[in-house]
């Protein structure tokens, strides 16, 4: 099972994890009653959608049985494993929808330096790069609970250009669903950061309050904007 701890529409297994491409491919080989057809109707190519199912199957068991030639001219079917895969991954992303949109955690900064789009806004929890509108200093940085993975602290890469941006933080709640969990970190910005993840990557990285995580997130799935009340006074 992974160290990490994030949510994107993903169930993972031994380092493989199942995302919404992977379902598709399933769904298409039920309609298709072929992994060639289906491949086909997706628009994919036969021998990478192919190594795709193995590669599924060597962590989550026989999804796709294969019957080849005879009088119905051979095809492909779900197994029951596949379909409850498919089932527990639409339980996600049902969810998912109901919990994770609508959690965001709001940081105000300042803009302190830019690079094209891209700027480094510096907060409470310390430096992060956004989105950032041009022009704009005064600002409030929005990290949405479902951007954030959590890592060990004694694990996480020290040269990772996918997520720039990195919070040192002490989970303070784990509030958990039938398969998903909302944690609550204290990142020492006074708001506590919202992390949603799977119920599963809680027992993984054994997250209870008072355990030590970093957070990291990555600046292009930032965004900040500017801060309307800043230049406000008080008459």
């Amino acid at each position: 099972m992974t160290n990490h701890a994030g949510f994107d529409a993903r169930l993972q297994r031994s380092g493989v994890a199942f995302t919404a491409r992977d379902a598709a491919l399933l769904e298409a080989v039920d309609d298709q009653a072929s992994l060639n057809a289906a491949a086909a109707a997706l628009g994919r190519s036969y021998s990478r959608s192919q190594r795709r199912v193995v590669e599924l199957e060597d962590a989550f068991g026989s999804l796709v049985e294969r019957q080849r030639g005879g009088s119905g001219g051979g095809g492909s079917r779900l197994t029951d494993t596949a379909r409850d895969l498919l089932a527990e991954f639409e339980r996600l992303e049902v969810e998912f929808t109901g919990v994770a949109e609508a959690e965001e955690t709001v940081l105000p900064g300042t803009v302190v330096e830019r690079d094209g789009e891209l700027a480094t806004v510096e907060t409470a929890a310390g430096p992060v790069r956004a989105i950032v509108p041009a022009d704009a200093v005064a600002v409030r940085v929005v990290i949405r609970a479902d951007a954030v993975t959590l890592h060990p602290p004694e694990s996480l890469p020290e040269d990772d250009t996918s997520a720039r941006n990195r919070f040192a933080g002490r989970v303070t709640a784990v509030e958990p669903g039938e398969t998903l969990a909302r944690v609550v970190l204290d990142v020492g910005a006074g708001s506590p950061l919202a992390v949603l993840v799977t119920t599963t990557s809680v027992d993984t990285l054994d997250l209870a309050p008072g355990t030590d995580v970093v957070a990291s997130f990555k600046a292009t799935a930032t965004r900040a904007f500017p801060d309307s009340h800043a230049d406000t006074e008080d008459p």
